[in-house]
């Protein structure tokens, strides 16, 4: 029987291990064959891994926001500096999308241009 101590060592780095991409099925098989567990143990495992993500997410959902805004920031001064400017509109939508911009909210505000041809008279 594993002690308090080594449980949490072991879910620590379930935690840590995340973060690879895999979908959860895979994480924990592959999980539960690493540490030498059942697979029953392995998704005892992932719930309090689920648990502390969600705990994770309540106490740091604001500063992510900020954080993903930062990155944004930077992605784009990258992409301008590499003249992907695809990039950057997509980039410059999901801001404005954080913000509160809409399709409706920038026609409304874009300026309306008018064009007349009037008949030339000599």
């Amino acid at each position: 029987m594993a002690s308090q101590d080594e449980i949490l060592a072991r879910r620590q780095r379930l935690y840590r291990r995340q973060s690879e991409g895999m979908p959860a099925r895979q994480l924990v098989i592959d999980h539960a064959k690493r540490e030498g567990v059942e697979e029953r143990t392995g998704w005892d495992d992932w719930k309090a891994v689920r648990k502390w993500n969600e705990e994770d997410w309540s106490l740091e959902r604001e500063s992510t926001i900020s954080r993903i805004q930062t990155m944004r920031f930077r992605a784009i001064d990258k992409a301008m500096r590499k003249g992907q400017l695809q990039t950057v509109q997509a980039l410059l939508a999901d801001m404005g999308k954080v913000v509160g911009e809409s399709i409706e909210t920038i026609n409304v505000q874009a300026p309306e241009l008018s064009i007349k041809v009037e008949k030339k008279t000599s």
